[in-house]
């Protein structure tokens, strides 16, 4: 079954609030995570349309304490400033990444971004093994290369119910990420996705950086990119 992200939810516990905000002319997914017994939240890829972010921040009472990147492309970083800037709130992304950031200011797809800002300097490196916490959620980062040298996907354990994984534009519903992009790999990107996340229960709900949510199990069973391997 294919799971539809709703527009808060909890999953198995009450204190977790997850929110998804689609921004930008490319429709990119941001996620709000949240712990509502402490108050904190993490913003996964703020890519346009900061003031909007910030105002669903304040709608659902939470305050951001971090912001972290899947990957640095730039629908997915054009909103990193002004959510740290209002928040001050630290910011992580992979170090294979930060040639992106700093080619940003370049990109021709600014032009398609009008709030686009280009982001500070990180204060996280993420990498494999790592724990990202808010309040007491921990989420475990997976090293996923190949859509970029520096993807990563964000793991959080399911307790009473499943678990969820975000996985930016490196696993979609019925496809995968782009590799043509400069620092691509198709090779290595579904190596990423066979060793790091089918690995992962297959109850687990994906959170993809475009369109709409899945299953691990059910990417298994009907994406056509995996079925060679897993079919």
């Amino acid at each position: 079954m294919v799971l539809s992200l709703p527009h808060m939810s909890t999953f198995g516990e009450p204190e977790l609030v997850l929110k998804q905000i689609v921004v930008g002319p490319l429709m990119e997914n941001v996620y709000i995570l949240g712990d509502k017994g402490t108050g904190e939240c993490l913003v996964i890829d703020p890519g346009a349309e900061g003031e909007r972010i910030l105002q669903e921040v304040r709608r659902l009472g939470l305050e951001v304490t971090l912001v972290v990147n899947t990957h640095g492309h730039v629908d997915h970083i054009g909103a990193v400033a002004t959510v740290v800037e209002a928040t001050r709130a630290s910011y992580g992304i992979h170090p294979g990444d930060r040639p992106l950031l700093e080619a940003a200011a370049s990109s021709p797809l600014r032009v398609m971004l009008p709030d686009f800002r280009e982001p500070p300097q990180p204060d996280l490196e993420l990498a494999q093994g790592q724990w990202v916490q808010v309040g007491s959620l921990r989420l475990r980062l997976l090293e996923t290369p190949g859509h970029t040298p520096g993807s990563v996907c964000f793991y959080l354990e399911g307790q009473d119910g499943p678990g969820m994984v975000f996985t930016g534009d490196t696993l979609f519903r019925g496809s995968i990420g782009r590799y043509d992009l400069p620092g691509g790999d198709g090779r290595l990107l579904l190596q990423s996705i066979r060793e790091k996340l089918l690995v992962l229960p297959p109850e687990t709900r994906v959170y993809p950086g475009h369109g709409p949510g899945s299953t691990i199990g059910w990417e298994k069973a009907h994406n056509p990119f995996l079925l060679q391997d897993y079919g």
